[in-house]
């Protein structure tokens, strides 16, 4: 299945920059970890904010909740999941 999800860190001001500086690499490592296992298929950032869209590749949701909650920001981030479906106009699959 696939999954667009949108994810928005809120970080709280006041937290320790060397703890931010340690998950942010942490969080590196993990999400080239997935996208490795071919879970994580994309990556987009949305200028001028801290956050992203995400596109995911697993079995089901509840592989998508592991994938999700291994990352190391996961307790800062707000996120919205999309289930996604095939449509039958999709360029793609249209071969266009």
């Amino acid at each position: 299945m696939e999954f667009l999800v949108h994810i928005e860190i809120e970080w709280p001001p006041g937290n320790d920059p060397k703890l931010k500086d340690e998950i942010f690499a942490a969080e590196l490592l993990q999400g080239q970890k997935l996208a490795r296992e071919g879970k994580l298929k994309r990556l987009w950032r949305i200028p001028g904010r801290w956050a992203n869209w995400t596109l995911y590749e697993v079995a089901d949701a509840t592989e998508l909740h592991a994938c999700l909650t291994s990352l190391p920001l996961y307790p800062w981030m707000n996120i919205q999941v999309h289930a996604l479906a095939e449509h039958p106009n999709d360029p793609r699959s249209l071969g266009l």
